[in-house]
């Protein structure tokens, strides 16, 4: 707790937020200004202890991925990835996010089925066992071999020994308990014949036999199969086939088994005669006219299942003819005569069926099929002659069109949610199969923690999607198609052609009031859509407003010989001008394309189904051949009726309720008469750019280069934003005009003689400078519509070092102020008489009351470099935070979190670093993630409840928590991957049948691969690492009481859990005593009065 007192008495220019090269804080002009005494009373309640950062959870598609495996008692899922990465994947809510340290690939993953572990095998050759028996999964052990190469891993089911094979064509034996190599190893040279001269390749198949788990069936690339008797340490058989080996599948009786090829065809082996193969087929190799077979593809994999109650499947990937160019990927079943080619819509990494049995050697009964493409994961139902797939229960479609932008509201108003799926439901897919989604292990329940949270994320090709984020999962809700308001686009002819888009819709920027439900979105063709809410249909018109914001003279900074203020150039001759008339067709000649926008808006009426509708479209124009400016800044405000948007040349301020156009000037032309800085002429610049970004100055003198030097990612931050701009973030141009970085509509004062408040636009520049425009807004519904509202620029409040990012407000108790927001309604609603339709508008006081709110209010303002808190309307500093020096902010938000507010910043070197208001002192400054990507930077937002979020890949997003509360309640939110079931019992085989099919259960693993007899494994082949105790997230967590408090109460939740399944396990062992008890009692009575020559 600590508290603030600062008694304001006549501030003159040496306030505490003066600093070279830039105007005093308490003046614009730079002079003395006399404030009336006033008193700000802040009881600050947040403290050090109240942050604490760390990942939450991860939606979306596993980028890059390479492995698949699936527990078949514990339902669950795993998929690993190029990256590193493991998603494990349960019933809804249960999705877990893991990484191996060293990011190498994850080449191979194996369940340790229903013990809560798995196995993971990376392409930097190690091994590594994975804890799956808490919510956080961590490594328990390490196995690095050094010499050799993994290829394959198997790991019979209820065994301790993991068989890996290398490149070498070697293999070795692992115990997983122990994560110890075992000194029991297979040669690839005593594998095969010693009379064979030429190596057999990397080890592709590893197997056990189902009818004596005492043989090894070991594939080698090269075609040789051979099988290993492992007691006798010896061949049983040898198998030299042509054809390349890329996978073997048993049949559950161990008497044969099917191996697939690298020219399209499946051999069968019967091992009563192993010199050929009883069958060879070539599924899609058709016969030609010559004689000759098709050349096919090679079949990577084939699984060969069996049924109790119908024929085996055969279900295969790849082996289509060559000659069939362009055809897409394709899984084959083939289910007795019948073969079904299912075409996938991205090639295929891995396939799995899923079967009703754990045990290799039973009758397997498949059910469905798991499909991972590279960028989707289906399961095909099996149990249906057509086979559909299931509805995927988890959000894997992110991607489905590239994100450009994301935007996060937490506390969203309850209603929002169902309204928004209800009208989604309406167009979701159908032909789904009717049972429930197979991968349904895990347990999660809806935790205490949880409020209303919406994700929205603007795509490549204008959609947007709207995705329920409560409770850490996501659900889609929504999806709007902004490309609907449009005609199609007509090829460009001439330079046109080179400067169109090849995405002409995609978002750059969204805002959303979810109080009134009016949605607005920025095009990066210098478009604006906005969009109201309607659970009605309509037939509607869209309205087109088309502005000119376009200079023929640049607006540059340039040296002074007063290295204290910045030196701004003249104005355009030319002011902006707003156009009403009907473009012309984009497709036009060049001579022709001034004064056209970019793409042409729907002039007639349309049929526009329920949920948002756009109303409105506002469009910048092409001037002298030049396209327009991408738009920087936007903000809309529904109390007001008004919408304000910036560019690199100007600003704009649109009524939306009047559809007219009430500003358009450059930033210049904002400053008013008050414009204390000389100006240095330009001509225009030749080359401009559609998509020059935003300049990164600061305000004192230093070169461009000297700027460039000091952000490391400048070079990435000048490429990557042709696409895509964010107003949070600025790219280094050096003939960049000073561009309007941020808007914010709210009440406040917008001169220092102000008694009250009024609405007003607080304008933030590139070059630090910020604005404020009072605006006159007539008060009474009938006014509103027909009355004008006046806008009068008021001149520079203050100036901040790097472009302005944000603003927000506090009253003088130091609560958050809300902007004033309308009351949704629905316009196309049946009219009622009774209860006319009129707009309600919402004020908000968080102070007792509104006189208090007159008395003044806090603004608070960062910038990339910066941040300030002044009073208004003295426009006095009272405190200043410079934030960085080496680096720059990339997105700034004034968030609430334990029922208080702090500024959250993250800067472009990975720090995420929070704030206290109003005093800004430092709370929490974290190394967390260097800004490696402009994806990252594109789109990492906060929002309240300290939850923040980022894509992480261009397929996930990444959410993150910064606060403390929600790290020691994270524990309960997140499912549980493991839950206790017992075992399926083997199949009684029968007398006859186990007597004469083996002596598989009399094979000791332990006794043949321990260290009494096999011996110890080099120590120079293979490294064991220990691993980490505890959860992921503990790296990120700082120590101190509560940290421990968490770690002990995880820690005493898997003892419990221990416990509970150690009671079970007792539990099973009396009965199993106690039936033992009676047998031999019984068994006692039977024979004590027989002679021992009886027996």
């Amino acid at each position: 707790m600590k508290k603030f007192r600062k008694v304001l008495d006549g501030l003159t220019t040496s306030s505490p937020g003066g600093t070279i090269g830039s105007p005093s804080c308490g003046s614009a002009a730079g002079t003395p200004t006399a404030t009336p005494t006033k008193e700000i009373d802040v009881q600050e309640t947040l403290v050090s202890e109240n942050f604490q950062l760390c990942k939450t959870v991860r939606h979306g598609f596993p980028y890059q991925p390479t492995a698949l495996a699936f527990d078949p008692v514990q339902k669950i899922l795993a998929v690993g990835s190029r990256t590193g990465g493991i998603r494990i994947l349960g019933r809804p809510g249960v999705d877990c996010y893991c990484q191996h340290d060293s990011g190498a690939a994850v080449l191979h993953l194996q369940f340790l089925i229903n013990e809560g572990a798995l196995v993971t095998a990376c392409a930097d050759d190690t091994l590594h066992l994975w804890n799956l028996r808490q919510r956080r999964p961590a490594v328990l052990h390490s196995l690095k071999f050094n010499r050799e190469r993994i290829t394959f891993c198997h790991l019979p089911f209820q065994s301790k020994w993991l068989y890996v094979g290398t490149e070498r064509g070697n293999t070795h034996i692992v115990n997983i308990e122990s994560f110890i190599l075992s000194g029991y190893v297979i040669m690839w040279n005593k594998a095969i014949e010693l009379s064979t001269k030429t190596h057999p390749g990397p080890v592709v198949h590893l197997s056990d036999s189902p009818k004596d788990e005492g043989k090894l069936l070991i594939g080698f690339e090269s075609g040789t199969i051979v099988q290993w008797d492992l007691r006798g340490k010896k061949a049983d058989f040898r198998i030299y086939y042509d054809e390349a080996i890329h996978s073997v599948g048993w049949h559950h009786e161990g008497k044969q088994f099917m191996c697939s090829h690298s020219d399209g065809s499946l051999s069968m082996w019967n091992l009563r005669n192993t010199t050929r193969p009883f069958q060879v087929t070539f599924p899609h190799g058709k016969i030609q006219k010559d004689g000759k077979k098709e050349s096919c593809k090679p079949i990577l994999k084939v699984e060969y299942k069996t049924s109790r109650n119908s024929e085996p499947f055969v279900i295969f990937s790849g082996g289509l003819s060559y000659d069939k160019a362009g055809r897409r990927p394709t899984l084959t079943i083939m289910h007795g005569k019948a073969i079904t080619v299912l075409e996938m819509d991205y090639p295929i990494v891995e396939f799995m069926a899923l079967c009703e049995t754990p045990y290799n050697n039973e009758v397997q009964e498949p059910y469905a099929v798991v499909v991972l493409l590279e960028k989707d994961l289906i399961v095909v139902d099996l149990t249906q002659s057509n086979f559909p797939v299931f509805e995927n229960p988890y959000p894997m479609d992110i991607h489905e069109s590239p994100v450009t932008c994301t935007a996060y509201f937490a506390d969203c108003p309850p209603n929002i949610i169902p309204i928004l799926y209800s009208i989604g439901a309406k167009h979701k897919k159908t032909g789904y199969s009717q049972k429930e989604w197979p991968v349904a292990g895990g347990l999660w329940t809806l935790g205490s923690h949880t409020y209303p949270e919406i994700i929205v994320t603007g795509h490549a090709d204008g959609s947007i999607k709207f995705w329920d984020a409560s409770a850490i999962t996501l659900q889609m809700l929504y999806k709007l198609k902004t490309s609907k308001a449009f005609e199609k686009p007509k090829p460009a002819e001439g330079r046109a052609a080179e400067l169109v888009e090849e995405d002409p819709f995609a978002i750059q920027m969204v805002s959303w009031c979810p109080q009134s439900r009016i949605f607005c979105v920025v095009g990066i063709s210098a478009h604006i859509i906005l969009y109201r809410f309607s659970k009605y249909d309509a037939n509607t018109q869209i309205v087109s407003l088309e502005v000119r914001l376009q200079y023929e003279a640049e607006d540059v900074i340039s040296p002074s010989e007063n290295e204290n203020n910045p030196c701004f150039s003249e104005s355009g001759s030319q002011s902006p001008q707003t156009h009403h008339q009907h473009p012309a067709s984009p497709g036009t000649p060049e001579g022709n394309k001034d004064s056209t926008p970019c793409i042409k808006v729907k002039d007639r009426m349309v049929r526009v189904p329920p949920g948002y509708q756009a109303e409105l479209v506002i469009q910048l124009l092409w001037v002298d051949g030049e396209p327009p400016q991408q738009i920087t800044s936007l903000d809309i405000n529904s109390a007001y009726g008004l919408l304000a948007f910036g560019n690199c040349n100007g600003l704009a301020v649109v009524d939306y309720l009047q559809k007219t156009i009430l500003l358009c000037m450059s930033t210049l032309d904002v400053y008013g008469a008050a414009d204390p800085y000389q100006r240095l002429t330009r001509s225009p610049r030749r080359n401009r750019q559609s998509t020059s970004g935003l300049t990164e100055l600061s305000d004192n003198q230093q070169s461009i280069d000297m700027e460039r030097s000091k952000s490391p990612t400048s070079e990435s931050r000048e490429n990557s934003f042709s696409r895509s701009r964010s107003s949070s973030v600025s790219s280094i141009d050096r003939d960049t005009k000073e561009a309007i970085t941020t808007l914010q509509f709210g009440e406040s004062f917008g001169r220092k003689s102000d008694a009250l408040p009024t609405p007003c636009l607080w304008v933030g520049t590139s070059l630090g400078v910020v604005l404020l425009i009072p605006m006159s807004i007539p008060t009474d519904n009938e006014e509103r519509m027909e009355e004008p509202v006046t806008i009068g620029p008021s001149g520079m409040v203050l100036m901040l070092k790097g472009s302005v990012l944000h603003f927000s407000f506090l009253d003088c108790m130091g609560a958050l102020i809300q902007s004033p927001h309308e009351v949704w309604r629905d316009l196309n609603a049946p009219e009622d008489p009774d209860r006319p339709r009129r707009r309600k508008l919402v004020h908000f006081s968080p102070s007792s009351s509104q006189d208090n709110y007159g008395e003044g209010h806090l603004a608070v303002v960062c910038s990339e470099k910066q941040a300030k808190v002044i009073l208004m309307p003295s426009q006095s500093c009272l405190f200043v935070h410079n934030i960085t020096e080496s680096s720059f902010v990339l997105r700034a938000d004034v968030v609430s979190v334990c029922n208080s507010v702090c500024l959250a910043c993250f800067c472009a070197n990975g720090h995420v670093m929070t704030l206290s208001l109003p005093s800004l002192r430092p709370l929490m400054d974290v190394n967390y993630l260097p800004m490696t990507d402009m994806r990252i930077a594109r789109t990492f937002c906060f929002t309240n409840g300290g939850q923040a979020l980022y894509l992480s890949s261009p397929t996930e997003i990444q959410r993150i928590t910064y606060s403390q509360e929600m790290f020691d309640n994270l524990q309960e939110m997140l499912g549980e991957l493991f839950t206790p079931i017992e075992t399926p019992e083997a199949q009684n085989r029968g007398f006859l049948k186990g007597f004469f099919g083996g002596n598989s259960h009399n094979f000791d693993r332990e006794e043949l691969f321990g260290e009494t007899s096999a011996g110890k494994g080099s120590r120079s082949l293979a490294q064991h690492i220990p691993g980490q105790a505890g959860m992921e997230g503990m790296k990120v967590a700082a120590s101190g009481v509560v940290g421990d408090l968490a770690r002990a109460r995880i820690a005493l939740d898997e003892r419990g859990q221990r416990l509970g399944e150690l009671e079970d396990r007792t539990a099973l062992m009396m009965t199993s005593a106690e039936t033992f008890s009676k047998h031999a009692h019984g068994l006692m009575l039977k024979c004590k009065d027989k002679k021992w020559y009886q027996f």
